[in-house]
C-alpha cells in the first residue's frame, strides 16, 4: 500500500506542472491581476505571442452585460518556464506558469 508521503509527493509534481499566480516578476518590475495591458507592455516587453482568444460576456457592478475581447500573451522562456497570461477587457485576470517543452 503506498505510503501518505509517497501520495503527497504525487500529487505534489501533479501541480507543480502548471502553476498559477497572481503576480509575475519581469525584471526589476512587478506585475499583479488587474493591470491593463500597457501596464504590463511597459514592465514586461512585448510577448512571443499575442492571441486573440475571442470575447466573454460579463456582468458589471450594475448588472449590464457586456461583451470584452479575452485574449492570452505568452513570454518566455525564463529560466526555463514560459508564462502564460489572461486578458478580458484588456485586464490582466490570470496568470499560468509552466515548464519549457
Amino acid at each position: 500500500m503506498p505510503s501518505v508521503k509517497a501520495f503527497s509527493l504525487l500529487l505534489l509534481m501533479l501541480l507543480a506542472a502548471t502553476a498559477q499566480a497572481s503576480t509575475l516578476r519581469c525584471g526589476s518590475a512587478l506585475i499583479s491581476h488587474g493591470d491593463d495591458t500597457q501596464e504590463v507592455l511597459d514592465k514586461c516587453g512585448t510577448p512571443i505571442s499575442q492571441d486573440f482568444l475571442g470575447y466573454r460576456e460579463v456582468v458589471d457592478y450594475y448588472g449590464f452585460h457586456t461583451e470584452v475581447e479575452v485574449e492570452e500573451w505568452s513570454y518566455g522562456p525564463r529560466n526555463g518556464m514560459y508564462h502564460f497570461l489572461r486578458f478580458e477587457g484588456n485586464r490582466l485576470v490570470r496568470i499560468t506558469s509552466k515548464r519549457g517543452r
